[in-house]
């Protein structure tokens, strides 16, 4: 998708992704590769990063790649891990540490290293390893330091510069980070920063265009969520109404979520076909209450209901999907193609028996860098800012069975929790919120009378991407209002808690 990049080497590490998103953060195209890929170095490759990884560069089994390979190519900076590695197998030593190398540390440094360049002198750096370099090899120096360790970070005499550090510049608690991958991209890598939404919008047409013939029709399932809105709007933008976008109502939306979605998309142009199949969902849910077999039903139905929408459709042969980075990099483990993380994304597992080719207009890109597109692409507020919100909808958010009236009670209640936070201006504020209908009752009174009615429980949480997230400390006066309002507008709710976990341990969604 752009003409230069830096290649990321993945060794495992939670943090990888987040390197990743810090380039891309300063206009910086970026790819994330298993270290076992067998990867072709081109041109358009400017710099080389190795992550981090859980493992010890002592380990029997530990990942390991030729060194020469990268070092012959261009600038390559190794992160904690990768560092390790390239000083063990320059000629170092590396061992387990006789100090606490976890958490905040101070960089002290000299200032004249272009990886270093207009970094504060000390600087606050996050640690995060169990090993340390004991020696460096002998083509190499010292270039910073913390209280605890001697080496914090390291340059390479070499062909193209080549710097190691002990500490994850990617992190938040790494306050001047985002200066050093800077200076490593633009000053020691020469990138010129040109990653940007428009950029990317051009490049994606002309490929777009490119791919599907100039007489195919392409299929969507579009869902409303940001990722099929801004996917359908690049392919109409580059094949116009030979895109036909399916959107299904399974009954499990939010209040007025079908109507609401369809008026919003009027404004775009886009060739809908719109499909009301609530019955044949709540139909199919009828008594199953464990997470997992919902789930599976939830996907089942919608497959069937797709297949036979798109049958209508005469000479489709691509599907569309909003595919994104997280979604690709995560359907690779390092650990080999045997062991993926998760089963790479796609409309509700699709069958193979549809015999249609795919295009992922997003597969290239994070979340936020699809907002921003999609802000280019003039998508409504209403689908731009929408949180993300599950696949399976508010199935997962009713714990136990499924029926039709249970899906109205938590609709309302939702909907009076969203308006809620939408006019007290927290909406924009949260990541992701939802109201939870509880398999249980409580006892009540209202007015003179004892009721004996359902608990919702409300969640909302901060995050960068989803990996994580903290709860919200939304204001008393705020959650006081939305509990009243709730219990005194949905009849059949008495009692609403509001859920203070965090992830992990806990999990964004309840099921």
């Amino acid at each position: 998708m752009s003409t230069e990049k830096i290649l990321i080497l993945d060794f495992g590490s939670q943090y990888t992704q987040l390197i990743a998103r810090r380039l891309r953060e300063l206009f910086v195209y970026c790819e994330i590769h298993p270290f076992h890929d067998n990867i072709e170095l081109t041109d358009e490759i400017k710099g080389i990063i190795f992550s981090g990884s859980p493992c010890s560069v002592n380990e029997e089994n530990a990942p390991s790649i030729d060194l020469n390979k990268y070092f012959q190519h261009g600038p390559v900076l190794g992160v904690c891990y990768g560092a390790q590695y390239m000083a063990k197998h320059l000629g170092g030593n590396v061992g387990r540490s006789q100090h606490r190398e976890y958490g905040r540390a101070m960089l002290q440094h000299s200032s004249d290293h272009a990886l270093l360049t207009d970094v504060a002198n000390p600087s606050q750096v996050w640690m995060s390893h169990g090993d340390t370099i004991l020696s460096l090899p002998e083509n190499a120096k010292v270039i910073a330091t913390t209280e605890s360790i001697p080496v914090a970070a390291f340059e390479v005499e070499n062909q193209f510069p080549t710097y190691g550090i002990q500490f994850h510049p990617e992190v938040y608690h790494s306050t001047e980070g985002m200066q050093m991958l800077k200076n490593f991209a633009y000053t020691i890598c020469q990138c010129s920063g040109d990653w940007t939404p428009g950029h990317f919008i051009e490049e994606c047409v002309a490929q777009i265009q490119e791919q599907v013939g100039p007489d195919d029709q392409v299929i969507l399932g579009l869902s409303g969520g940001v990722d099929s809105s801004v996917a359908s709007l690049l392919l109409n933008k580059a094949i116009g109404h030979r895109l036909t976008c399916i959107f299904i109502d399974n009954g499990l939306l939010r209040k007025n979520e079908f109507q609401d979605v369809q008026e919003a998309y009027k404004e775009l142009k886009l060739n809908i076909i719109a499909v009301d199949a609530s019955q044949r969902f709540y139909d199919a849910l009828k008594g199953i209450s464990e997470p997992e077999a919902k789930r599976k039903t939830i996907g089942r139905v919608f497959v069937e209901v797709f297949q036979e929408e798109s049958k209508k459709i005469q000479g489709a042969n691509w599907l569309a999907q909003g595919t994104i980075y997280p979604d690709v990099i995560e359907s690779v483990s390092v650990n080999g193609p045997s062991a993926t993380i998760k089963s790479h994304h796609n409309v509700g597992g699709l069958p193979e028996d549809m015999h249609l080719k795919v295009v992922e207009p997003l597969r290239s890109l994070f979340k936020d860098e699809v907002r921003r597109v999609g802000t280019a692409l003039g998508l409504p507020a209403i689908l731009l800012n929408r949180h993300p919100f599950p696949g399976p909808g508010l199935g997962i958010r009713i714990l136990g069975d499924i029926t039709a009236e249970k899906v109205q009670l938590l609709q309302e209640a939702d909907y009076i929790y969203m308006k809620k936070l939408q006019d007290s201006g927290w909406y924009n504020k949260i990541w992701q919120a939802g109201t939870i209908l509880l398999p249980v009752q409580s006892v009540g009174v209202m007015g003179d009378e004892r009721t004996y009615e359902q608990v919702v429980a409300l969640r909302a949480v901060s995050s960068t991407d989803g990996m994580t997230a903290d709860w919200v400390h939304l204001p008393y006066d705020l959650l006081a209002d939305i509990s009243n309002s709730i219990i005194n507008g949905v009849r059949g709710i008495n009692r609403v808690v509001y859920d203070i976990s965090s992830k992990p341990p806990a999990t964004i969604e309840w099921e």
